[in-house]
This record gives structure tokens, C-alpha cells and sequence, in this order.
């Protein structure tokens, strides 16, 4: 297969385009960044929660400003990459417009409420197919977003495959031995019984099934493996190299510019810090980090504000510049043969950052009560619609329902609809519906 045919391939859309506009000289990657950036799925991530409720500060990140943010070490990791690994880089045509596009609508497709919306919605769909955050992000590029008529933002082949970070189906990576029983009561629902599969949704088998069509048959069946995880899911082995790429500035967000929202809203402290990042990073021999990791851990904690900032770019820099090229034996298509890859010491160490911050910022109690208030807020929106969809869903959904309900489709559009609601939005509709002096005509149900 020549350079220049896969990449045609990798050009490709679902729609073909069959108007060109005077002037129009951008590639396809600029034309896909445009339709992410002023998609509603997109501007939505505004008033979705990220680590935090959205609303109790101004200052702290929701998923939009995550999103930005990723975007930005993603174009950095690219720039990183071109400099180290030429070669390589010009074999894959790396482009820092795709990175960036990937990693602006990694996130398009969680629910309100963080994991507790995903948990919500999860254990609702449980009969129907499950629910996951990037399952719903691979629905929304492809057929929800209304930039067309019935293919989402019909994105480039390329575009889409940086976005499936797990390519298999929720069903059959779901556990044969999970049989968590439902309680009662959606209030007694425990959520780390309910945690879904990472993967797409079975009913968009034919979407995906285009997606890997330029692939050799034994490329898909390796692309799509997968082993067991610790909670007994099967967890798939193989991403795409843009989507090596945007995972990598994912974690790298998450592990680092999160932690400055903790430690701005005094939720962790120096010392707590220091005993399970500092020391442990201290003896990781980790060239120029492991040196300075108590210089940066000071101004981490500093009251100057410029001197965190400085921090927070030193350790995101220190991690951006380690990140190399790693060949995986047994594809080939290029795209697959190839992953962006943290050294090991590099990967422990972002690991103790990550874990600082899920059991210092996650795991509070108060956090953790904010989202099991909003995974009752979403069942109940759920359970509320399903009982009678024809009577309560807004004229536009019950269209899309009465479709999909010829296919046995119909509760993955209540998914589709409560998951593209906003924290305020569905906390303002749930009050519209449960409280008797709430609620009135004005208050549409229109997002």
C-alpha cells in the first residue's frame, strides 16, 4: 500500500463532499477542527463537570477547558515528534491539526455529572446495550451533531480512528461474571458495581465496520483484541498512533493542570504531596524531574501565584519532551504499527501524579456526594422519560425514537439525549419535573 493511497483512504468520508467553496484551501484535518469547535456537542463541555461541580467557582476547569487544554500538549507532543522522530513523523504524515481536533472532541460524548452521569446512564441501559463516555463520543462525530442530515460532523476516516481509544463493542468486552443485582432502589445503586466496559456500542456496528474497512483482515482482528481488567471487563490491547498521541496529552492534563485546581481550592496539602508524590518521584532516577521535583513541589504550594504556573509548565514540558515513538510488531498498516509511547520511569511517575489526584480530589466524600447527587439526578430523568417517551421526550427526540424504536432502538436515544445535557440543564429539568412548585411552559425542554 503506497503512502499516498492510505492516506486517501484515511481522507475519506462517509458523506462525500459535493460542494468546494471559492477560496476554501484549508486540508481536511482544518475542515474536521472547524466542525468540532462549533458543534453544540462541543460549546456544551462549558457547563459540564470535569473533577469539580461546574458552578461553585468560576476559576476551576470544566471539560472544555480540559478539552483546550489536552489539545495544546497534544500539539506540543506532535511538535516533539517531528523534532526527535523525523522520519517517522513524515512516513505517518503526523499533522498537529489532526492532534489537535482529536484531542478537542475527546470528551464530546460524556454525560452531566462526570462519572456518576456515565454510572447513571450505564446501569439504565444495562438491558439495552450500556452506556459509555467513548462509545457516545464515536455517536456524536458520526450521526448525532447536526452539521448533516444523518452523519454527525462526518469527519475524515482519520479523524474518527484518533477518537476510538477502545475498538471494541461494550457487549463483548462486558464480564460474564458481572451479575450485579439491581436493587430496589435507584438510590441504593452502588457505583463501582456499574462501571461499563470501555468501548463502542454494538448498534453502531456497521459505523465501525467502515471505519476499519481500508484494513487487512488481520489488522482489524489485532486492532480489535483484548484482555481481561482488574474488574473482569475485557479492556482492548491497541489504539491508533494519533490516538497514542491524544491519550498521552489526555492523562498528561488530567495529571497535572487538575492537580493545580486541588491545590488552588486548598482540597490536598504540601504534606500529603510530598509523601505520595515527591519522595516516591525523588527515587525514580528520573533524569532533570527527580532532581528538581522538591524545587517544583515549593512553588507547586507557592502563594505566588506565577510560581505555580511556572511549576505546573516545567513538570508538563518535563513529561511532553520524554514521549517517543514505539514500533508494535504485527501490523501493517502504519497508523497501527506505531504508538507514541512514555518511557516507563516517565509513565510511573505521571502515574503518581494521576493517582494523587483521583484519591485526594475524586475520592473525597464531598466530591463523591456531589456525584451520586447527579447519578440520581440522570436515572430519574431516565426512568421519567422511558415510562412514557411518547408523551414527555421534546418533539424533535420523539421523532428520532419512533425511528429508532423499529430497530429496537428506542432507550439508546433517551441515552443520546440525556447525556447531551448539561450539568444545569438536566439539574434545572429535574426540578422542573419532581418539584410541584417548579415548572411551567416557558421552561423548554430544548437544549
Amino acid at each position: 500500500m503506497t503512502i499516498s493511497q492510505w492516506e486517501l483512504d484515511l481522507h475519506a468520508r462517509r458523506l462525500p463532499r459535493t460542494e468546494s467553496r471559492d477560496g476554501d484551501h484549508r486540508n481536511p484535518y482544518q475542515r474536521d477542527k472547524a466542525r468540532v469547535l462549533h458543534s453544540a456537542a462541543f460549546r456544551r463541555l462549558q457547563a459540564k463537570t470535569q473533577v469539580l461541580g461546574v458552578g461553585l467557582s468560576d476559576f476551576y476547569r470544566t471539560r472544555l477547558t480540559h478539552s483546550l487544554e489536552a489539545a495544546q500538549i497534544g500539539t506540543g507532543i506532535t511538535a516533539q515528534l517531528w523534532n526527535k522522530f523525523p522520519e517517522i513523523a513524515q512516513e505517518l504524515v503526523l499533522d498537529p491539526t489532526l492532534i489537535e481536533t482529536i484531542c478537542l472532541a475527546h470528551d464530546i460524548g460524556h454525560p452531566p455529572f462526570g462519572h456518576g452521569g456515565e454510572i447513571a446512564l450505564n446501569y439504565m441501559m444495562h438491558e439495552h446495550g450500556g452506556f459509555e463516555g467513548n462509545g457516545q463520543t464515536f455517536r456524536i462525530v458520526t450521526q448525532l451533531e447536526p452539521y448533516t442530515a444523518e452523519h454527525g460532523m462526518n469527519l475524515c476516516r482519520r479523524s474518527i480512528l484518533g477518537l476510538v481509544k477502545y475498538p471494541n463493542f461494550i457487549n463483548t468486552l462486558h464480564s460474564k461474571a458481572h451479575t450485579a443485582t439491581r436493587p430496589l432502589s435507584l438510590r441504593q445503586v452502588k457505583a463501582d458495581e456499574w462501571h461499563p466496559p470501555k468501548g463502542l456500542f454494538a448498534c453502531d456496528k456497521a459505523l465501525f465496520d467502515w471505519l476499519l474497512a481500508p484494513l487487512c483482515s488481520e489488522d482489524k482482528q489485532r486492532f480489535m483484541q483484548f484482555s481481561e481488567n482488574a474488574n473482569g471487563h475485557g479492556k482492548t490491547d491497541y489504539k491508533s498512533f494519533d490516538c497514542s498521541i491524544m491519550e498521552l496529552a489526555d492523562d498528561i492534563a488530567y495529571g497535572i493542570h487538575d492537580l493545580e485546581d486541588a491545590i488552588v481550592m486548598d482540597m490536598v496539602n504540601k504534606q500529603h504531596f510530598v509523601e505520595e508524590v515527591t519522595s516516591p518521584l525523588k527515587g525514580l532516577s528520573i533524569p532533570w524531574l527527580s532532581e528538581n521535583i522538591e524545587t517544583l513541589t515549593t512553588k507547586l504550594f507557592s502563594q505566588a501565584h506565577h510560581e505555580r504556573k511556572n511549576a505546573i509548565g516545567a513538570l508538563v514540558n518535563s513529561f511532553i519532551t520524554a514521549i517517543e515513538i514505539h514500533k508494535i510488531q504485527g501490523f501493517s498498516h502504519p497508523l497501527l504499527a506505531y504508538n507514541a509511547t512514555m518511557p516507563n520511569n516517565f509513565g510511573e511517575a505521571l502515574g503518581l501524579f494521576k493517582r494523587f489526584v483521583f484519591r485526594k480530589v475524586i475520592r473525597r466524600p464531598d466530591v463523591q456526594l456531589l456525584e451520586y447527587k447527579g447519578q440520581l439526578v440522570v436515572m430519574e430523568l431516565f426512568e421519567a422519560f422511558a415510562s412514557d417517551p411518547s408523551r414527555l421526550l421534546p418533539e424533535n427526540t420523539q421523532e428520532r425514537w419512533r425511528k429508532a424504536q423499529d430497530n429496537g432502538n428506542g432507550m439508546r436515544v433517551l441515552a443520546d439525549y440525556i447525556s447531551g445535557m448539561t450539568d444545569e440543564f438536566a439539574s434545572r429539568l429535574y426540578s422542573s419535573i419532581f418539584s410541584p412548585k417548579q415548572g411551567g411552559i416557558q421552561d423548554s425542554f430544548h437544549m
